[in-house]
């Protein structure tokens, strides 16, 4: 391989102006993404506010309604994801190889592990609702619908896939919210106890 033939190289061998530019600026996001992984309410909250601002833009401006479906379907997808375990139990019915869902009260606990963790159904719906946005402000995208059959659409869509997801959820006995292992509180022992 010859000088200059690697990605983001010059002609001298050192990678270009534009090349390091994009990779700082993609680790300073890193670095922000990073900081702001604790803060689950925080993000959440302005990931809200920022739903909020977009839809006061397409009610104002009146128009990008097939952008404004198709962002609501795109978050419906993430949210389904995020309800489905990252292994499918149908699948793992009839194979015995790796690990399962506890079906029975006696089973060992294992944690639920999403298909789509919390943080990336964040990121992923955040980037979404900015794409929107940024999409409000090329005309192009103004596509002449009747909005009313989009959001009849739309709901008829939820809930029947809502329904399909709630109907795997009570087959395969999971439930996509858990807050640790349960805990049992036995007698109190009131006997003496061996410390030195």
């Amino acid at each position: 391989m010859s000088e200059g033939d690697s990605v983001g190289d010059s002609v001298h061998g050192k990678p270009s102006v534009v090349y390091r530019f994009f990779t700082r600026l993609g680790q300073i996001y890193q670095s922000w993404l990073d900081k702001s992984t604790p803060y689950t309410a925080v993000r959440w909250l302005v990931t809200l506010g920022l739903s909020f601002v977009y839809m006061i833009r397409v009610y104002l401006l009146q128009g990008w309604y097939i952008v404004t479906y198709a962002l609501g379907i795109y978050h419906l997808n993430l949210f389904i994801a995020f309800l489905s375990p990252k292994v499918d139990p149908s699948l793992m019915e009839d194979s015995d190889d790796g690990p399962s869902l506890p079906t029975k009260q006696n089973e060992e606990f294992r944690p639920f592990i999403r298909r789509l963790p919390e943080f990336k159904f964040w990121h992923a719906a955040t980037k979404g609702i900015l794409v929107a946005m940024a999409c409000t402000f090329f005309e192009a995208f103004n596509v002449p619908v009747f909005w009313p059959i989009l959001v009849m659409y739309f709901f008829m869509l939820f809930c029947i896939t809502m329904k399909r997801q709630i109907k795997h959820m009570i087959k395969y006995r999971y439930i996509p919210f858990t807050h640790g292992k349960r805990t049992y509180k036995g007698k109190d022992d009131a006997g003496k106890t061996f410390a030195s």
